[in-house]
C-alpha cells in the first residue's frame, strides 16, 4: 500500500481498544456478529475515546453493550495485550491497534440481568451483535478477534493466573480481514 504525500501511512495512527471477558463460571460473554461473508466473535468492548481512562473505557463499554454496572462485576484483571497491524479494505489507512483484554466475572444472578443483543452504530443505522455465553474451553477455532481463541480455551480455569500478559501480534502475515 502506498501512499501520497501528506497523506497518512498504514500503522501510523495508534488506537486502543478495551475488551472484556466477563466470566460467569466457566462460561464467557462473546458477541456474535453475523455478515454475509461469515460470522465472527469479539469480545465486549471498544475504542478508548482521546483523553478517557483505561477502565472508565471498559466500564463505559461494559454498560453500553451488556448493561453491566461496575458494582456487578469483580475487579477488571488486565489479561491480556494484543498488537494488532493488520491491512483492511477501504480508502482510510488503517491504524495500529493495542487491544487490551481485561478479565472479570459475574455472578448468575447478575447475567440473567445483562443484555441478550447489543447495537454497534454503523453508517446508516445499527448492527446487531448476538450476546453469546461460550464454555471458554470450547473457543480455540472459534472466529474471534482479535484471535484469542486457543489462548482462552487453554485457560486452565477462569481465575488461573498467567505468567504473561502478551499474546502474538496480529498481522497481515497470520490474520485475513473479515
Amino acid at each position: 500500500m502506498t501512499s501520497s504525500p501528506g497523506s497518512a501511512s498504514p500503522f501510523s495512527r495508534v488506537k486502543i481498544r478495551v475488551g472484556a471477558l466477563v466470566f460467569c463460571s466457566n462460561e464467557v460473554a462473546l458477541i456474535r456478529r453475523d455478515r454475509p461473508e461469515a460470522s465472527h466473535f469479539v469480545p465486549p468492548g471498544g475504542n478508548v475515546e482521546p483523553g478517557e481512562d483505561l477502565l472508565a473505557a471498559l466500564q463505559r463499554e461494559l454498560a453500553e453493550e451488556l448493561g453491566l454496572a461496575p458494582s456487578q462485576a469483580g475487579e477488571p484483571e488486565l489479561l491480556w495485550v494484543i498488537d494488532q497491524m493488520v491491512s483492511r479494505p477501504g480508502t482510510t489507512p488503517p491504524p495500529r491497534k493495542l487491544h487490551l483484554i481485561y478479565r472479570l466475572h459475574i455472578a448468575p444472578e447478575v447475567r440473567g440481568t445483562l443484555a441478550t443483543e447489543e447495537y454497534d452504530e454503523v453508517p446508516g443505522g445499527h448492527e446487531i451483535g448476538l450476546i453469546q455465553w461460550v464454555d471458554h474451553r470450547t473457543t480455540a477455532n472459534l472466529p474471534i478477534f482479535p484471535p484469542i481463541g486457543p489462548a482462552l480455551a487453554a485457560l486452565p480455569s477462569p481465575f488461573a493466573a498467567l505468567p504473561d500478559a502478551s499474546l502474538p501480534a496480529v498481522t497481515d502475515d497470520n490474520y485475513v480481514w473479515v
